[in-house]
């Protein structure tokens, strides 16, 4: 994988230093910084121009420059983990938009984006070779709305509003609004500055109250608010759960580099890559400005990554203020649903949030798995790939199908499943999880800081009944990082690394994920809940340093608990956690000579 860099890299210098790449300048396209006024008609004509130039560097003008929908261009999208609801248009407003456009820098001198409306920031389609670098983008309103809390009592709570969020008072109810949409639905997190930590929240006491204003930007709530559980300082994060676009979006593409890009907010999902082929993230920075006294960035993931291929890498990133994930990878199960002759099949998109798109194409590599166990049977190669619907493919494969194939199964592209490099990044104030990784190839997880991520930093799962998110992994390494407060929002379940794969169903002899090391990494544990291991053969947890860091003072030292399921060719090595009395480590449908620990005694076995 490090080759395979180095070269995407030296490509990338050879190409910028030898060839006379023409610059197009937006400013004489009429784009005019400063201006605020719709500079979306002149972006596409200059862009427009730039296809036609091979190895152009498109310069913005430095400054903000406005974005409305209206001039800009507007494509029917389907994006993973977004597309909801058919009743509704699936056609996206597009910022910036590359689409079959190739050696193509974007240099952006530092230049605001602001957005008006539900925008895509950008989207790269069908494109190679594209760099994108120092820009930033913002909204004008962001679809996230901010209360603070400012006085409670039983019966009373006082609100101000940040002056961001848009927001009415009718007939005593709330309501916020944007440019172009309202929302009704309040899906709620709640912030509490002083300790940095974020939680779900629900806001039924404040919905049964009544609501007024309370001066030029302050709501009032009056009712039974005794159960409310609120306190002054505290930060209520609102928005509308309905996930209807993203942040930008990159499908079909290859070669792609983004170099200290700043998202300010996203509506949707992050940037989503989507079947893409080799992508460098380096010093790219998901958090609010400063200036914007606002506290979320992201309105679900920051950084989404489903059937990509070739490597990805996160180099020195930054995420700060997200409802969901700071970084997700991960495939897709589609579920066979037809058998239609000896090698076709029909296949479908099970789960509401991801259909619309090619899963499969001619000559890609399946896997066959068995949805109860998650265990692949055999192997297949696709002829001829068809998209019939939104939902359902047809595929034809070169071999015969397995004679043991069941109507139900689920099938893995495993073509497109990348390698990844995620290191020196800094992933803090998420409700979720830091990383979800779900890839065969080789992950490498290293030099990271996670600061108090609500659920597990690390999450390794697969998964074939839920969010249909495949697959097993086959070569992790996480050493070196740095887990501060992790899991809090999961109590006892809240392991700072947890390789949960979504069956409770065991296979003799079988194991789902494999060749996984933890090594190196200090944790600072709240609370006892620290490693949890299910379905792995050969994992490697060595020379870990694991320190008691409770949220307040206390005497009390909790038991350091560690939990293993249907695990083999376990070593537990030079781990310190001399502040936890005892430390203990339980066993399930596991025997206890599957778990070598040196030096022994450091561990108190419990066999379930």
């Amino acid at each position: 994988m490090n080759r395979k860099l180095i070269s995407f890299i030296l490509a990338f210098m050879l190409f910028h230093l030898g060839s006379n790449a023409k610059e197009i300048n937006l400013i004489d396209y009429g784009v005019k910084p400063w201006s605020f006024e719709n500079a979306s008609p002149a972006l596409v004509k200059a862009l427009k121009a730039a296809k036609d130039q091979k190895g152009a560097v498109i310069k913005f003008p430095g400054g903000r420059i406005d974005l409305w929908s209206e001039g800009a261009i507007e494509k029917e999208l389907f994006i993973s983990n977004t597309t909801e609801n058919d009743t509704l248009s699936k056609t996206k407003r597009i910022g910036i938009c590359l689409e079959n456009m190739n050696d193509i820098v974007l240099e952006g001198n530092n230049t605001l984006i602001v957005l008006h409306g539900k925008m895509v920031s950008f989207a790269l389609l069908e494109s190679q070779n594209i760099t994108i670098k120092n820009l930033r983008f913002d909204y004008e309103r962001p679809t996230m709305s901010e209360l603070t809390v400012t006085d409670v009592s039983d019966t009373m709570v006082k609100m101000q509003v940040h002056r961001d969020s848009k927001y009415t008072v009718k007939e005593e109810s709330l309501l916020f609004y944007g440019e172009g949409w309202r929302s009704k639905a309040f899906h709620t997190i709640l912030l509490r500055p002083h300790e940095d930590v974020m939680g779900y929240y629900s806001l039924k006491y404040l919905e049964k109250s009544k609501v007024a204003r309370d001066g030029n930007s302050g709501l009032i709530f009056r009712g039974d608010l005794s159960n409310a559980a609120l306190q002054p300082g505290d930060v209520l994060t609102i928005r509308d759960p309905y996930r209807d676009n993203c942040g930008a979006f990159i499908t079909r593409s290859k070669n792609i580099s983004l170099d200290n890009v700043k998202m300010h907010y996203m509506h949707g999902l992050g940037i989503i890559s989507q079947f893409s082929e080799n992508i460098a993230l380096n010093k790219v920075e998901v958090a609010p400005r400063k200036e914007s006294g606002r506290h979320i960035a992201a309105f679900a993931d920051c950084f989404h990554f489903s059937g990509c291929k070739g490597f990805i890498q996160l180099d020195s990133c930054r995420t700060s203020g997200s409802h969901d994930d700071a970084l997700n990878v991960h495939g897709t199960h589609l579920k066979i649903v037809d058998i239609m002759n000896s090698h076709q099949m029909k296949v479908r998109f099970m789960h509401h949030q991801t259909y619309g798109f090619e899963a499969f194409f001619n000559s890609d590599s399946v896997a066959f798995v068995n949805p109860k166990n998650l265990l692949v049977y055999t192997y297949g190669k696709v002829k001829n790939a068809e998209l019939v619907s939104k939902r359902e493919m047809i595929l034809d494969l070169e071999q015969s199908l397995p004679k043991d194939l069941r109507v139900g199964d689920c099938l893995e592209n495993i073509t497109w499943t990348p390698s990844v490099t995620v290191r020196n990044c800094h992933f803090e104030r998420m409700n979720t999880r830091g990383i979800l990784m779900t890839t065969r190839r080789k992950v490498v997880i290293e030099n990271n800081t996670f600061y108090r991520t609500g659920m597990h930093a690390i999450l390794i799962a697969n998964d074939c009944n839920f969010w249909y998110e495949s697959g097993p992994v086959h070569d992790v390494t996480i050493r070196g990082n740095k887990f501060i407060q992790c899991g809090h929002q999961q109590g006892e379940n809240g392991y700072v690394i947890s390789i949960q794969p979504e069956t409770h169903r065991f296979e003799k002899g079988k194991f789902i994920h494999s060749n996984i090391k933890i090594e190196n990494n200090e944790f600072q544990c709240s609370s006892g809940a620290w490693l949890f291991a299910r379905g792995v053969d050969n994992l490697h947890v060595t020379d870990n340093t694991i320190i008691h860091a409770p949220y307040e003072q206390t005497d009390k030292r909790p038991v350091l608990n560690g939990k293993l399921e249907h695990c083999k060719n376990v070593v537990m090595g030079g781990n310190d956690f001399s502040e936890f009395e005892p430390a203990k480590l339980r066993l399930h449908q596991m025997k206890k000579g599957a778990v070598k620990i040196s030096p022994r005694g450091d561990y108190q076995i419990d066999i379930r």
